[in-house]
This record gives structure tokens, C-alpha cells and sequence, in this order.
């Protein structure tokens, strides 16, 4: 089954209109940990900081803050991965929220198209009608002295899309290159257990019981 049109355009439309808060992030979450309960100890940092006043969309916060990615999935059911230039690791297209974003997903969908040329058009999500993450994960970020930065963590919330023969036209100031690969090339084992076979995020969770 596939997200509604209707639903990503009008996470799209919104773009303009507000910032990601801290509410939408919490409620994301709940949900999310609501159908993967297991992943509570893990997901415990981000939980933590949400019950204060700190603006987690934001690169500046510390120690630690949201992010978002896309698992984009083509008709081969193979996953685009990109290489980034300053961490030199194939990563999924995605990366911090910027204030014009007004949900996860939207933020989700503008890293999509800056890194690859892929527009929102071309995605809609292949897994379930719910339109939240596939997966959430918290890792950890080595420090940038370049960029003043200290080590610091990531919770990026990672959403799926099916695209249809894209044309990729790659960000070349932070991406250098990129690739179609198998389900199992994922960053975390978990996301190639949800992605590599098509199934619903429950029907999967349900199957490794």
C-alpha cells in the first residue's frame, strides 16, 4: 500500500509555513516507539531531552539533535546510497532539518531532492499507510574541529519511498557519488530486515518474535 498523494503534498505544501517542533518530534517518536517497544533502551537519549526546552531541529544543540533520511527503493527493490565527501561513508540521502521544514517527513523529502535531483514527485512511500519513520536511530558523530564542533549524536529519523526510473542529478558540493545497492548494503541491520523484503513495518516486527 502506498502513502496518499494527498498526504505528501500536504507535508510539502507546509514547507513554508512552520519549523519542526519539539511536539512533532515527541509524537513521532511515541508513535514509532509504539510499534517498535524494543527499541526504547536505545532510543533513551532523545526521549530524555524531549521533555525540556532545547530546540532539537537545530545543528547547534547538544548533545545531540534530529536528523532525517530517505531509503529510497527503485523497481530492481534496490537502495539508493550516496558517498559523502566530508565523512567519506556511503550514507542514505538525508541530513539536518532546516527551519523551512514543517514535518520530519517534509524534511525528508527536501534532503532528498537537494542531494539527488529526486523531486517529490517521483516518491511515495511502498511499506504502510502510516506515513512515519521505518526506522529511527541514534548514533554517535565524531568531533569536527574544522567546524567547531564536539562529538555529539544523531537521531535521524529514516522514511521510506518507491521511486519509478529517477534521473539522479547529484549535489556535488557534499555528495561525490552515487549507487544502487542491495538491502542488505543498509547502515543498521534492523532497516535491512524492514526494507529487504517489502513487508509492513508490523508484519516484519512480528516476524522476529
Amino acid at each position: 500500500m502506498q502513502v496518499s498523494t494527498i498526504m505528501v503534498l500536504d507535508a510539502l505544501l507546509q514547507w513554508s509555513t512552520m519549523a519542526v517542533t519539539r511536539e512533532h518530534i515527541a509524537l513521532t517518536l511515541g508513535r514509532y516507539l509504539d510499534q517498535h517497544p524494543g527499541e526504547r533502551p536505545g532510543l533513551a537519549p532523545l526521549a530524555a531531552v524531549l521533555g525540556g526546552s532545547t530546540d532539537l531541529s537545530s545543528r547547534s544543540t547538544l548533545p545531540g539533535h534530529v536528523t532525517c533520511s530517505a531509503a529510497v527503493i527503485d523497481d530492481a527493490g534496490r537502495v539508493l546510497m550516496i558517498r559523502h565527501k566530508i565523512l567519506g561513508k556511503w550514507l542514505l540521502p538525508g541530513g539536518h532539518l532546516e527551519v523551512s521544514d514543517s514535518s520530519l517527513l517534509a524534511g525528508a523529502l527536501r534532503e532528498l531532492e537537494e542531494e539527488t535531483g529526486i523531486g517529490w514527485q517521483q516518491a511515495v512511500s511502498p511499506l504502510s499507510t502510516d506515513p512515519g519513520p521505518v526506522d529511527v536511530d541514534l548514533h554517535g558523530i565524531p568531533a569536527s574541529p574544522g567546524k567547531d564542533e564536539p562529538a555529539h549524536w544523531h537521531a535521524d529519523f529514516r522514511y521510506a519511498f518507491k521511486v519509478e526510473s529517477p534521473q539522479i542529478r547529484l549535489q556535488l558540493d557534499e555528495v561525490s557519488d552515487y549507487a544502487w545497492r542491495r538491502p542488505s548494503n543498509l547502515p543498521t541491520p534492523r532497516l535491512v530486515t524492514r526494507l529487504g523484503d517489502g513487508k509492513s513495518d508490523r508484519r516484519a516486527e512480528a516476524e522476529r518474535r
